[in-house]
């Protein structure tokens, strides 16, 4: 992130460093920041990443949604219209709401930091700021929601990394489309047990434009072809009228 916020895609493997698809679902973020570029920027590029985007611009709207609906992250800057980022954290932490909070503010002194951190801020980070910075520590607090500090997961001879979305058999790396890397992992993350369409459009939702049932069906027909290793079984299979699933 340069300092006219915008995001440098050309630095090295931006597009793949996040975590998605836990459980089911796809991660949920919320954006609160009042500058209409940065906050723009930012929905972008996370919607790129793979995560479910809301972006608001006023505090008081921002906790509104953080109340009424669940997010696994925050982005929260403190200087907002309607209501200040640190009193947005107090009255979400008197309701009750554990949601991991990541402050990105250019208050930097350590005063501001210790402060947020003891109002229940779960990181903090100063503009301006590193866009591959900001996933990683997503990513982490992520990791951390659902109490899964490994980001490798193994499934017959393939290696998937949830932290940098790289999937390999060996040291070959094999290339998937956001969508396909999404449905590969949710399958992974629930082994033996079947997911349906409206599962899987669910956790595709942040990476391809509302797939539909005849998309996913694509997308598991493009998916089996590659990761299939010769002289073996689908890994991914189909329970008729259910859906899918991994052994």
């Amino acid at each position: 992130m340069n300092e006219n916020n915008t995001i440098d895609c050309s630095s090295q493997g931006w597009l793949d460093r996040t975590v998605s698809g836990i459980k089911g679902k796809c991660m949920n973020i919320l954006v609160i920041e009042d500058s209409i570029s940065l906050r723009d920027t930012l929905k972008d590029g996370l919607s790129k990443m793979g995560y479910g985007v809301d972006a608001v611009g006023d505090g008081k709207e921002g906790l509104d949604y953080a109340r009424f609906k669940k997010y696994d992250v925050i982005i929260l800057d403190l200087m907002l219209p309607g209501m200040d980022g640190l009193s947005v954290l107090r009255e979400l932490r008197a309701s009750g709401k554990n949601t991991h909070v990541l402050i990105l503010s250019a208050k930097d002194k350590v005063d501001d930091r210790v402060r947020g951190l003891h109002l229940g801020a779960d990181d903090y980070m100063i503009k301006p700021f590193s866009f591959d910075e900001l996933c990683a520590r997503i990513a982490t607090l992520v990791r951390r929601r659902y109490d899964s500090k490994n980001p490798f997961i193994v499934a017959g001879s393939l290696t998937i990394n949830t932290a940098l979305r790289d999937v390999r058999r060996g040291a070959e790396s094999i290339l998937l489309t956001p969508g396909e890397y999404a449905i590969l992992e949710v399958l992974v993350l629930n082994r033996g047990r079947v997911i349906n369409a409206d599962q899987l459009i669910d956790a595709s939702r942040g990476s391809d434009d509302a797939p539909s049932v005849n998309t996913i069906q694509v997308m598991v027909c493009n998916l089996r072809k590659k990761i299939a290793e010769e002289g073996s079984d689908d890994v991914v299979k189909t329970r008729r009228g259910y859906g899918y699933y991994i052994e």
